[in-house]
């Protein structure tokens, strides 16, 4: 299993940066260049405990369905989805979000995810996802900073 951890600076508040980032509408519009869309479960506004969304994207040539479960919720603090069904054995993602003091936010995202097929999945953990599922976390954080500026 592999885990990353991407910290972000958010020039606002703690509950404001935990709504966008519950948004499906605002996930996709972050995730433009791989033709994210919501294709079952809430497929618009915020989600919430217990509710599942199925976003579809092209990422590494090939088009990819990935169903999520919001598992936990403690607004504004964290949230947790987790993967019901998709590509990988596992997907966890941890979104924290803590005031910096100034009226912003840091916000830290814990991801924890396996492919599956055992040892050739383990390859492809450690040869293209450690360093390509960062990079996807990076863009989209970057796009939801962007959006309080």
């Amino acid at each position: 299993m592999q885990q990353f951890e991407v910290v972000t600076a958010v020039a606002a508040p703690p509950d404001q940066v935990f709504a966008v980032c519950l948004d499906v509408e605002s996930h996709t519009r972050s995730m433009a260049d791989s033709s994210e869309r919501a294709v079952g479960g809430k497929t618009q506004g915020e989600l919430a405990l217990g509710d599942t969304v199925t976003f579809q994207a092209r990422h590494l040539g090939l088009t990819w369905r990935l169903k999520a479960r919001i598992t936990s919720y403690d607004r504004p603090r964290s949230f947790v989805d987790e993967q019901e069904s998709g590509p990988f054995k596992r997907w966890r993602h941890a979104h924290h979000f803590e005031p910096d003091g100034t009226g912003g936010t840091i916000m830290r995202d814990v991801i924890d995810f396996a492919s599956p097929l055992g040892p050739v999945g383990r390859i492809v953990d450690r040869l293209l996802l450690r360093r390509y599922m960062p990079h996807l976390i990076r863009i989209r954080n970057a796009y939801l900073a962007s959006t309080f500026d």
